[in-house]
């Protein structure tokens, strides 16, 4: 499906450490390139640095050594353009602002015109139809996070990144939204990035699934994932869907395996 806008940025990641002022070392130097309007998934155990690395790309968290580049630019200018989305664990949205004017105010911020039609369109699409107008302290932990997801999504950015945007939804929610959301994003051409615990969800989503070290993280494996979309909730039951998953799954055991020591034996 060819994409409605102009194809998302690609994202470059040279020689990108993280090592934080107390000497925790959080990302190893690492090399990563996010192709234009592709989805990647990163994953790893916890702690590991996943988050650390997307708020670099963000332009949130400053780089020990090496760069990261949008297109040639900094993460902070693509910001400032209103051309990134960010949707966090945590939704933070303003609690005085009803979920209405928490994701419209998305659009402010990104430089967009009002639109009320396009923010009660994505708060449907998330699922909070009736809640427009609700308060963030009145919605349960996971219709927050549903907002929070709308939130980015209705900037329409250019690059996209998530970090365990549904990971406090319930299963049935969960699954509504993997299944939904995707394809907006596709349909855009967005350069988006997925921080997940979830294997079957990076596989279910992702053009490809990239496998993180324990920290200081490293990159440990690049997995394409060559099926075809949309991704439906039967495939998830195909076999080819399964076996990418184990694969997924046993490059992130390798990676928690302790190196050889120098002269032992295989």
């Amino acid at each position: 499906m060819a994409p409605e806008t102009a194809p998302g940025p690609r994202v470059e990641v040279r020689g990108a450490s993280k090592t934080y002022p107390d000497g925790t070392e959080a990302l190893a130097p690492l090399d990563l390139v996010l192709e234009s309007g592709r989805t990647t998934a990163l994953v790893g155990p916890s702690g590991c640095g996943k988050s650390t690395l997307l708020r670099m790309i963000a332009g949130l968290e400053t780089v020990t050594t090496g760069e990261v580049r949008i297109d040639g630019d900094h993460p902070a200018s693509v910001a400032a353009r209103g051309e990134l989305a960010v949707a966090f664990q945590d939704p933070s949205l303003l609690p005085w602002r009803t979920v209405r004017r928490n994701v419209a105010l998305a659009r402010t911020l990104a430089g967009r015109r009002a639109d009320g039609a396009a923010v009660d369109a994505m708060i449907s699409r998330v699922g909070l139809d009736g809640f427009e107008d609700t308060r963030p302290a009145s919605l349960s932990g996971g219709m927050r996070q549903r907002a929070a997801i709308a939130r980015a999504l209705v900037t329409e950015p250019r690059l996209l990144l998530l970090d365990e945007p549904f990971g406090a939804v319930d299963e049935i929610t969960r699954g509504d939204l993997v299944s939904e959301l995707p394809p907006l994003w596709r349909r855009r051409g967005t350069t988006t990035l997925l921080v997940t615990h979830s294997l079957r969800e990076a596989v279910r989503i992702a053009d490809r699934v990239v496998v993180l070290s324990p920290r200081p993280a490293r990159i440990v494996a690049d997995i394409a994932v060559p099926l075809a979309h949309p991704r439906t909730d039967a495939m998830a039951h195909d076999p080819a869907f399964g076996r990418l998953v184990d694969t997924v799954a046993d490059a992130l055991a390798r990676s928690r395996r302790p190196a050889p020591e120098a002269g032992a034996r295989p």
